[in-house]
């Protein structure tokens, strides 16, 4: 009897040897399951939302004007325009303004040095021309200069006076063609005509600025 209950311990204790052995043999070892989306179980990390690049905002601002390509071209045409903020492209759009009003001043005096040298047939009517040319010069002189002095308003943010001074500029070329006008001896130069619409075109697109900027937009 004894003998039997030892044999019986014996077989026990083998299988229990051997139990672990077969059951690894046998069973599958679990797979590991990836998980995705964000790393462990804290709270996930939001970036900040993206900030309008600069021709975005050039966009955004020349779409509240009334002239929206003559915009974007003249303030893309500035360099400074990379780092503006709407207060710097309204000082961009000024000096804009300002180079075509400078320019529309040497246009109307070398017309003038030209009309004053045509020949003595017409000499009264080239005089009279001559003179409101040079009439024409200083009214777009009078110009450059109101929209450098809006130009001076905006840097010390005072927005009411830039758009006094812008306003002012627009108007100045209007007088020459007035004079011109009265006077059905001559005819008034087209060369003039597309730079007096070219500055009230861009004096109005600098006004459209300086109120964004005055709203504190951007």
């Amino acid at each position: 009897m004894a003998m039997a209950t030892t044999k019986k311990a014996m077989v026990v204790l083998i299988l229990s040897a051997l139990l672990p052995l077969s059951t690894l043999g046998t069973r599958s070892v679990p797979t590991a399951v990836p998980h995705h989306g964000h790393a462990g179980h804290g709270t996930p990390k939001h970036s900040s939302p993206p900030q309008p690049t600069t021709a975005e905002l050039v966009r955004t601002t020349c779409n509240s004007t009334a002239y929206y390509d003559l915009c974007v071209s003249a303030l893309g045409a500035d360099p400074s325009s990379a780092t503006a903020d709407v207060r710097g492209l309204s000082t961009i759009a000024v000096s804009a303004a300002a180079a075509n009003a400078s320019g529309g001043a040497a246009t109307a005096a070398a017309l003038a040095n030209g009309t004053a040298t045509s020949s003595n047939a017409q000499a009264a009517p080239a005089t009279a021309a001559a003179a409101l040319l040079r009439t024409c010069a200083a009214k777009y002189g009078q110009a450059r200069d109101a929209l450098a002095a809006a130009g001076d308003s905006i840097a010390q943010q005072d927005y009411d006076f830039a758009s006094v001074h812008v306003s002012a500029a627009a108007e100045y070329p209007q007088v020459c063609k007035a004079l011109f006008r009265r006077l059905r001896s001559a005819q008034y130069p087209p060369e003039l005509a597309v730079r007096e619409e070219a500055l009230r075109q861009l004096c109005s697109v600098a006004l459209d600025i300086i109120a964004l900027a005055s709203n504190g937009t951007g």
